[in-house]
Order: C-alpha cells, then structure tokens, then sequence
C-alpha cells in the first residue's frame, strides 16, 4: 500500500465496522478478542500484514505486504451445523470481487473454502465457531487471504495471485471495497433465502465437479468422482466401489 493509498478513506457497506492496522500477529486473533469483549456483528479486521497468519488445520499462512488479510467478527442465528455455508458465501463474494476489480479471469472454487484463478488458489476462508452454552452460535470468525501482489511458492496445491494472471495492480483497499460489496450481498441472499442459491451459484464453477479427484483426510486418503455437494455443503465422492461417501472436511487434490 503506497503512502496516497494510506490517505485514501475505505468506503465499506455500513453493515460494516472498519478495524484497520498496519501489522498484526493474525486477523483471526485480534477478530476473536475483539469477539469476546463483545464486537458488534460486522466488525471487520483489516491488516496490512500477517506476521503468524495461519490457515485451515493451523497451517502457516504466508503473509507479506500486498495482499489483502481480514477477518470479519459474524454473530448469525443459524444451527451450528449450518455455519459452514459461510464459507461458501464468502468463496463466492471474493469471486465477485475479484470480477469487479480485473480484467476477465476465470475464477473456479475448490472444496470446501478455496478460491482459484487459473487453477491456481488465489484466496483461502478459515471458519472458526465459538458456541454458547445452549448450543447456539455466540460469533463465528471468518478470515480470508486474496493474494494481490504476491504469492507462496512452496505450497501443496499451485498458489497464485491476481498480478502474475494478469489482473493488473490490484491495491488491498480497491479489493475490501469490492469483498465488502458482494459479501453483504451474497450473506443477504442466504439469510433471505437458505443456501439452494448459494449452493447452486458455487457449483456453477465448482473446480473438478464431475471428474476424479483425491481427497485426504486425516486418516485416509480417498479417490472418487466428486459428484456434488448437499444441502450442508458437505462433498459427496463416489468411490470406485459404488459407494458414496459424504465428507465434511479434507483436502481435494486432482486424482493422481
């Protein structure tokens, strides 16, 4: 971010709350103190880098200057079974984003929380829940990384970022202006109507719907036909033995 940039005001939907720092350990961590001192719904952590940024299963997330780091404080009323459609939501909000701000590309989403440009993961979406003592959801955190600038190279599946496919220069405020346009957006669609459209939108450009892919899990590794996702937005793979099996978390490779 130039010094000009850093003058410039963040014009955000008023569904938001700005919190905007110039470095932090982790969004997800500041986002979840903020959370348990009581953060209104909406309140949205901003940094300009991530010195420990972490993904899923508690993987290092690399996070240099450049790139667009945040995460946004929710307080839904939902089943804690039905928070995970967020993460579908916002893959589909950083699509969007990603379409207002560049040139044509093609955007496709990888199960369950990845955003590719050319087949490359340009954006991850980490989910963390905490729960009341009833049951219900006291605030869920929802972090995403775009990588604008830069990307990692040592990553298990090919990462890349909007500059190397030719998006352009791309600065962090243009694209959160843009992620908190289509995020309220698409999060208003599944309040008002359940996540059939979510769901169905996803799929339109669902990356390896219909073909063979890996799936690793902690224990295991699967192969299969990935098939679908269901109302829940679990993956549903066809395994070569005729048999389905309905998966709530992993990582999908392409079929070796």
């Amino acid at each position: 971010m130039t010094d000009r940039d850093a003058e410039r005001p963040v014009r955000l939907p008023p569904a938001y709350r700005l919190v905007q720092l110039s470095a932090v350990d982790s969004t997800m961590d500041e986002a979840r103190r903020l959370a348990e001192a009581g953060a209104e719904d909406g309140t949205l952590v901003w940094a300009e880098e991530q010195l420990k940024g972490r993904g899923r299963q508690g993987r290092d997330w690399n996070s240099p200057s450049g790139n667009l780091y945040l995460s946004l404080v929710l307080r839904p009323e939902c089943e804690p079974s039905e928070a995970v459609q967020l993460g579908f939501v916002t893959a589909l909000a950083i699509g969007d984003a990603i379409g207002a701000v560049s040139p044509p590309v093609n955007v496709t989403y990888k199960w369950p929380n990845d955003v590719l440009l050319n087949n490359g993961k340009v954006a991850g979406i980490l989910l963390e829940t905490r729960s009341r003592a009833d049951g219900g959801i006291d605030h869920l955190i929802l972090g995403c990384g775009i990588n604008l600038a830069s990307a990692p190279l040592d990553t298990p599946y090919r990462a890349t970022c909007l500059h190397n496919e030719g998006a352009g220069q791309v600065d962090e405020i243009e694209m959160l202006e843009a992620f908190g346009r289509h995020m309220l957006t698409w999060t208003s669609r599944w309040l008002d109507n359940g996540f059939a459209a979510v769901r169905s939108r996803w799929l339109q450009h669902a990356e390896r719907k219909g073909e063979r892919i890996e799936v690793r899990l902690p224990s295991e590794t699967l192969s299969g036909v990935f098939e679908d996702i269901d109302s829940n937005g679990y993956l549903l793979l066809m395994l070569d033995d005729g048999t389905r099996r309905r998966i709530s978390s992993g990582d999908v490779f392409p079929a070796g």
